[in-house]
């Protein structure tokens, strides 16, 4: 006869069963034991790897029960190692799967910083090579009318500049109207940097914080969210919170898409 077992676990010892959640990139997770909050950026064989706010990295292994997710307790797994072809480019353009990119154009889009030609590319890098326009930064804007002379724009060259702060009365606008070319064309947005054009809600911050004038902005803004003084890795930290133009404002995605339009038009 088959032996029967039964148990006697009482009610009240036994663990509810919790949800079962795959570890995706950026699932934002808090560890159970240290309290450890981050986003999901790795996760391989048995472990999964959480950046924090600050950019640190802990390891942790998919302990059953092991993590909080909006509150909840979870069990973290392993995602599918298939995910689907995504049907659109970060920008929200219908992507081409398999397109090669074209020979670069002589037509150029300038920025001012390495900060915004890596946003650019982080959103519209699969656009800009399909249409093979080139990304430059320029340090800053204040030699502009002379780069635009060397670059001698022309109707089958034309240039596209994006200028941070570009706003009426100010320094980069008194620059800018200096440009009269018709092959070129100077847009802006209107924040002191680039980092502005990210989404608070993308970084789980209310606002972006008000910087007394006379203090370096980016340093400002490290100090009064409590990130570390290391604008470096605090860029990074923002850069790895923007997988779309969702997380972008549209004063910013505006200013981009007319960039692209204007150098790769007939």
């Amino acid at each position: 006869m088959r032996s029967y077992n039964p148990d006697l676990t009482p009610p009240w010892k036994k663990s509810a069963p919790v949800p079962e959640v795959p570890a995706d990139r950026d699932l934002v997770v808090e560890e159970v034991t240290t309290g450890f909050c981050g986003a999901v950026i790795r996760c391989e064989a048995g472990t999964v790897t959480l950046e924090d706010r600050f950019g640190k990295h802990r390891v942790f292994p998919l302990d059953p029960r092991g993590f909080l997710l909006e509150g909840r307790v979870v069990t973290l797994i392993r995602p599918s190692a298939a995910p689907t072809r995504p049907t659109r480019t970060a920008s929200g353009s219908v992507a081409v799967p398999g397109a090669r990119a074209r020979v670069a154009r002589a037509g150029r889009i300038y920025v001012e910083g390495r900060h915004d030609a890596e946003l650019v590319e982080r959103v519209w890098g699969d656009d800009l090579r399909i249409e093979g326009v080139v990304v430059e930064y320029l340090e800053g804007v204040d030699d502009l009318p002379s780069i635009v002379t060397d670059f001698a724009p022309a109707p089958d060259a034309r240039l596209g500049v994006l200028v941070d702060h570009l706003v009426q009365g100010s320094k980069e606008s008194r620059i800018a109207a200096q440009v009269t070319s018709p092959d070129v064309l100077i847009v802006g947005h209107p924040y002191i940097d680039v980092w502005e054009a990210v989404k608070p809600s993308s970084l789980g911050i209310r606002a972006w914080p008000q910087v007394p004038r006379g203090q370096d902005w980016k340093t400002g803004v490290c100090r009064a969210l409590g990130w570390p003084e290391n604008t470096g890795a605090a860029w990074q930290h923002i850069l790895s919170r923007v997988t779309s133009y969702k997380d972008l404002e549209p004063e910013l995605l505006g200013r981009v898409e007319e960039l692209i339009d204007f150098v790769t038009s007939p």
